[in-house]
């Protein structure tokens, strides 16, 4: 990871609730949080759903245009004030010819693979209680920052059953 983190970027602050990228753009830059938080989401015309978030230290990527350079339905969106540091796919590129970083970013590649294997198999199979658990114990730092109206959507239930979950 740190070998992502020191490629050439420029760092950028995004402001709370403004858009790093809208639904329908392309997208081949990679961010790493320095501070702040984001959401990543999808808007269906009628609701959003919460597909991830970024905080202190994470990398977010909308890694389908990230791959392809098409647009892409993903919405990121800062949560608060968002310091990142924008590294271009030019230099993920220059680095990738080095065959050990290849190693490095396919084991990186396979962990969100597997990290999104297990939350859709944790949504479709596990009840509220349980998806709770789970993501406490994947994520402790997660309620200190992220508002628990997000916590909620990306747990797919409502506010009310996070908070009545969180208190028994």
């Amino acid at each position: 990871m740190k070998e992502l983190i020191q490629l050439p970027g420029q760092t950028r602050t995004i402001e709370r609730n403004e858009f790093l990228k809208t639904k329908g753009s392309v997208d081949t830059n990679l961010y790493y949080i320095i501070s702040g938080s984001v959401r990543v989401f999808i808007f269906d015309g009628h609701e959003e759903q919460v597909i991830r978030f970024g905080y202190k230290e994470n990398m977010i990527v909308a890694l389908d245009s990230f791959l392809t350079g098409q647009p892409s339905n993903f919405i990121i969106q800062a949560i608060k004030k968002t310091v990142l540091k924008v590294i271009p796919k030019i230099e993920i590129d220059k680095l990738l010819k080095i065959e050990s970083n290849q190693i490095l970013w396919s084991s990186i590649l396979e962990k969100l693979v597997l990290d999104q294997m297990d939350r859709e198999i944790d949504i479709l199979t596990n009840s509220p209680k349980e998806r709770l658990q789970r993501v406490l114990k994947r994520s402790p730092q997660l309620f200190q920052e992220i508002p628990e109206r997000h916590i909620a959507n990306y747990l797919r239930m409502t506010p009310e059953t996070l908070s009545r979950l969180k208190k028994s």
